[in-house]
């Protein structure tokens, strides 16, 4: 662990911050939560089909796609971020959120009016994709600083899935 100084550092009496070398938890997150969401991929696609037929799949996996890269998009800006400075990471994390906000936009706006073009099947697998990975995510986050990102496997957990414990 690197302690970097805020404002000012050691000479002016200000407090320091301690910046994690390694992988970046954001990172870690946003590939869980892509592979935690490839089993549910036909089920989203079938209620899309359910919305609205054909074009409600279509739409429904387009909104996949939309949710999954913007969580990859947001671990890369505060990954990013975290390795330069703590204000920076919170300016990305707001602004980044809005930034993201607005290419959600854009990428429903730009096939609104295509043929293949379901917007409530759209919507709604949008809606619950976001909430859904997030909800589920949480199971499996640690809020530890010694262990950031995914919580490490118990041996409980690590026998049910068959992985092994790290050294």
């Amino acid at each position: 662990m690197v302690t970097e100084p805020l404002n000012g550092g050691p000479a002016t009496g200000m407090l320091s911050a301690p910046r994690v070398d390694g992988p970046a938890p954001e990172t870690q997150l946003a590939k869980d939560m892509v592979r935690r969401s490839l089993p549910f991929l036909p089920l989203l696609v079938l209620l899309g089909t359910i919305i609205g037929g054909v074009d409600g799949a279509v739409s429904a996996f387009y909104a996949v796609v939309i949710v999954l890269a913007n969580f990859a998009l947001s671990a890369a800006l505060l990954a990013w971020a975290a390795r330069i400075s703590l204000g920076l990471l919170m300016g990305v994390a707001l602004f980044g959120f809005l930034l993201r906000l607005g290419l959600i936009f854009l990428a429903v706006l730009a096939f609104a009016d295509a043929s293949w073009m379901n917007l409530w099947a759209l919507g709604v697998v949008l809606i619950v994709t976001h909430l859904g990975l997030l909800f589920w995510e949480m199971r499996f986050v640690s809020i530890s600083l010694a262990h950031p990102g995914l919580r490490p496997p118990t041996r409980r957990t690590a026998v049910a899935s068959g992985a092994r414990r790290p050294s």
